[in-house]
């Protein structure tokens, strides 16, 4: 009778922590630790390089990239839920080994956005993060879109951290797709509430573009680095898992370059002597243009790995992980040029 209760319990819930959590940071946060110092070193020193401030002035970048690398994070653990075919043996238990670290990164990602909330209004107001008062942290959140929508990614954050622990103790609660949604939802409010929204032409044009910019690249780089770490251990499951995220990818890719473009061109600064755009010259010459180029090469680094990484699928183990682990490294280079690039103003 009680084999008979117990095989009727959601698959997570037999698996309630999946593997132990020490030896799940052991595995997997040694690669992605590295991945996310990268992150971090690149926006700060790209900050530096673009915008002249100094090592007083990485704070912020640096701040906004932690944030990013956790969205990424919890955006890559969400989307197994989704991608990762439940009739497969070994997909419950690798399910089961992200509800803890869920929680974890969640948690993190909300720190790190209460961290740049604060580093931005103390940024906006030209104070030490230890004389920024009340008074301005309640104008920064309620006059000020960059702030309204970093307070957007504070309650997303939130959000996701409560659905996380519901999760973990009672998978079946919140469906795999919700948690994904408010997370992707939480990744892409600081973005289009900032620079984005603050261009005067095409406005409506420019929010679109930068939000599926962000959502598209969370789901491609969060959504490589969880089958990387988790699933291609287990090679069956690789297998049945890599033509779906491989459409998504693609998918992923595309919307990338395209809004990418998109919001690139809305974004061009002007000549002041013409009124139109600048010449290209004029934009390589900005710290925002050449963010920008060194984004966009980064990119297409990732694209071409990209390719080799999916004529290697059907080939041996090492070599996809291999230069899978290349692309990832490019993509973390990527993601803290585009952290850098969120704190830049695109002046000539």
């Amino acid at each position: 009778m009680m084999r008979s209760s117990r095989a009727r319990l959601h698959p997570l819930s037999r698996v309630q922590t999946g593997r132990p959590f020490a030896l799940w940071l052991a595995d997997v946060g040694g690669p992605l630790g590295r991945w996310a110092g990268l992150v971090m070193l690149t926006a700060g020193a790209a900050s530096v390089i673009a915008g002249g401030q100094g090592l007083a002035g990485m704070g912020l970048p640096i701040m906004r990239a932690a944030m990013d690398v956790a969205g990424v994070v919890f955006v890559g653990l969400a989307l197994l839920g989704v991608l990762l075919p439940r009739d497969h043996r070994r997909a419950p238990s690798v399910l089961a080994s992200t509800l803890r670290p869920g929680v974890t990164v969640a948690g993190i990602w909300l720190a790190a956005a209460l961290l740049v909330l604060v580093f931005s209004a103390a940024t906006a107001f030209d104070r030490s993060i230890a004389t920024v008062g009340a008074a301005e942290l309640l104008v920064w959140i309620t006059r000020l879109g960059a702030g309204q929508g970093l307070l957007l990614t504070v309650a997303g954050a939130t959000f996701v951290l409560v659905t996380a622990t519901l999760r973990l103790h009672a998978p079946d609660r919140v469906p795999p797709r919700a948690v994904l949604a408010v997370a992707l939802f939480a990744m892409i409010t600081p973005t289009v509430t900032g620079h984005a929204a603050g261009a005067a032409d095409f406005q409506v044009i420019s929010v679109i573009g930068i939000g599926v910019h962000v959502a598209a690249a969370a789901v491609w780089v969060g959504g490589l680095g969880a089958l990387l770490l988790l699933v291609a251990p287990h090679r069956g499951l690789l297998v049945a898992t890599l033509p779906r995220f491989s459409r998504l990818a693609a998918a992923s890719i595309t919307a990338v370059t395209i809004s990418g473009i998109v919001a690139t061109l809305v974004r061009l600064p002007t000549d002041p002597h013409h009124g139109g755009p600048a010449s290209w010259s004029a934009l390589l010459e900005s710290g925002w243009g050449l963010l920008l180029t060194g984004k966009v090469v980064a990119l297409a680094g990732i694209g071409g790995l990209g390719w080799l990484t999916r004529r290697r699928m059907a080939a041996s183990r090492m070599p996809l992980l291999l230069w899978a682990g290349h692309e990832m490294a490019l993509m973390a280079v990527t993601l803290g040029l585009a952290a850098a690039l969120t704190q830049t103003a695109p002046t000539t």
